[in-house]
C-alpha cells in the first residue's frame, strides 16, 4: 500500500505538533484494545500528558501509520518525530529506563521492594516451581490494581524482589505498587490460593448513606456525581450534583487525588462500577451512594418523585 500525498500530511502534522503522539485504538480514557491499554498504562506512569490519536475513528490514518512507519500494528509511540515501537518494545523500554531515557526524564528508581511471603506460600509456591528448571515467578500489578502470578522465562529487564526463598520477577510499575505487600496462602469457600495485600493500593470504595451525603453536600464537602441517563435525571435529580458527561469526567480526573467524590444512580448498583474506577486512578476518598437516589427520596427529600 502507498502512501498519499494528504495522509502522510495529516499523521506529519500531529508528528510535528506533539513531541509524544500515540496512534492507538481507542483514547487513554477508554483504550479499546489490551495492547492500546497497557501502552497507555505505561506512558501515563512516566508523564502527565501526551497527544493520541484514535486510528478507529479515521481508517485512513488507521491502514496509513502502519506505512509511514513501515510498522504492521496499532498502537504505536512516535517520540520527537521518530518510531519508538508497538506495545512490547515501549513496556521493555519502561522496565530497562530506556523509556525515561527518551524522554528526558531521570532514571526510575529500580530498587526491589520489600515483600512478605509468609511460610504458607512459599511452601506452596517451591511447590509449583519443582520441575521447572529455568522458569521464575512473575507477579504484575496491573494499573487498576489487579494482581496476578503466572510461571515463566525470565526477559531480563525485571526487578527482582526475595522473601522466604522465594524469587519474585515483576516490571517497573508493579514493584513501585508492590512495595509492603504481603503474599499469603489461604482457604476460603471457593477454594484454595494465593491472597496479596497491597497496602500502596487506594482505600476501597466507601459505602455513604444518604444521611451522610446530606450533611456532607450541607458543607460543600463532597461532589455528588449522579451516572444516570437523561431520562432518569428528568424524573427524580438532587440539586448540586454533577452529571457525568465526557466533559465532566475530565474534570474529575484532573481534580486532585483526594477530592472526596461520591456517585450516585438509581439503587446504588451502577453507581459502584463509576466509583471503583475512580478508585483505581488513585483517588483515595471515594464513596458510592448507598440506595441511590432511591433512598434519598424516601429518607432525605420526599419532594422527589421515586420510580
Amino acid at each position: 500500500m502507498s502512501l498519499n500525498d494528504a495522509v502522510k500530511s495529516k499523521i506529519e502534522n500531529y508528528l510535528q505538533g506533539n513531541r509524544v503522539v500515540l496512534f492507538m485504538k481507542g483514547n487513554p480514557q477508554q483504550p479499546m484494545c489490551g495492547f492500546s491499554a497497557k501502552t497507555v498504562a505505561a506512558l501515563d506512569s512516566v508523564i502527565p500528558d501526551y497527544a493520541s490519536v484514535n486510528v478507529l475513528d479515521d481508517p485512513e490514518i488507521r491502514e496509513g501509520i502502519k506505512v509511514y512507519g513501515d510498522w504492521p500494528t496499532i498502537p504505536q509511540l512516535y517520540i520527537d518525530g521518530e518510531l519508538v515501537g508497538g506495545c512490547d518494545i515501549v513496556l521493555n523500554m519502561l522496565n530497562s529506563g530506556e523509556l525515561h531515557q527518551c524522554l528526558g526524564l531521570e532514571a526510575p528508581d529500580r530498587t526491589p521492594p520489600e515483600i512478605t511471603v509468609t511460610d504458607k506460600a512459599a511452601a506452596k509456591i517451591a511447590e509449583a516451581l519443582q520441575g521447572h528448571e529455568g522458569v521464575a515467578l512473575h507477579f504484575q500489578i496491573d494499573a487498576n490494581w489487579d494482581s496476578q502470578f503466572n510461571l515463566a522465562l525470565p526477559e531480563g529487564n525485571e526487578i527482582a524482589a526475595k522473601s522466604n526463598g522465594i524469587d519474585i520477577l515483576m516490571d517497573l510499575a508493579t514493584a513501585q505498587r508492590a512495595r509492603g505487600a504481603t503474599i499469603d496462602w489461604v482457604t476460603t469457600m471457593q477454594g484454595e490460593g494465593l491472597a496479596i495485600d497491597l497496602p500502596q493500593a487506594p482505600p476501597p470504595v466507601k459505602q455513604m448513606t444518604v444521611q451522610e451525603l446530606a450533611e456532607k453536600m450541607a458543607k460543600d464537602e463532597v461532589t455528588l456525581v449522579d451516572i444516570r441517563g437523561e431520562d432518569d435525571r428528568t424524573r427524580a435529580f438532587i440539586e448540586g450534583s454533577e452529571v457525568l458527561t465526557r466533559e465532566v469526567m475530565e474534570k474529575l480526573e484532573n481534580m486532585p487525588k483526594d477530592t472526596e467524590i461520591a456517585f450516585l444512580c438509581h439503587h446504588g448498583n451502577s453507581s459502584q462500577g463509576a466509583a471503583e474506577y475512580f478508585r483505581k486512578q488513585g483517588f483515595t476518598k471515594i464513596s458510592n451512594v448507598s440506595g441511590g437516589i432511591n433512598a434519598w427520596s424516601l429518607e432525605i427529600d420526599p419532594s422527589i418523585p421515586t420510580y
